[in-house]
């Protein structure tokens, strides 16, 4: 693999980032008025068709045979994980401030951190610790 292909996931992180900076200022100000739990099923039908729409764009669709019980097992808890999150953030947004619903939503990246090591057995260093315990520190700085 090329340096450049190599890079790629950070410009898609950064993407990520983007995108779901736009989401919480988009769903604010759509979701005034809007149960949020009806919000969050208009928004997961945009999404579903969006990703529909590049598994075709991409000729994806074939690969569907070969996705083993595991997977789906796992795909399946993780879309279930994802719409309750979605779920739990849409009531968050609509009962408070978005400028403090994210940075605890986004505690999900310490969150990630601790899971991948119990779980997944992925290595824990200490620029690691030290970014959790600055997130963490910061999200209580930012709530309070």
């Amino acid at each position: 693999m090329t340096g450049k292909k190599k890079s790629m996931w950070v410009v898609f992180a950064v993407l990520s980032a983007l995108f779901a900076a736009a989401t919480s200022i988009l769903a604010k100000v759509g979701i005034e008025n809007v149960n949020s739990n009806l919000a969050t099923a208009i928004r997961t039908v945009v999404v579903v068709a969006l990703a529909w729409a590049m598994v075709f764009i991409t000729n994806a669709q074939g690969g569907i045979t070969g996705i083993s019980a595991k997977s789906w097992i796992f795909l399946i808890l993780s879309g279930i994980a994802t719409g309750a999150s979605w779920l739990c953030y849409y009531r968050a947004i609509q009962l408070g401030e978005v400028s403090k619903v994210v940075p605890i939503d986004k505690m999900s990246t310490v969150l990630t951190l601790i899971l991948a090591f119990v779980f997944l057995h992925e290595q824990m260093n200490a620029k690691s610790i030290i970014g959790c315990i600055l997130i963490s520190a910061g999200t209580l700085l930012m709530v309070l």
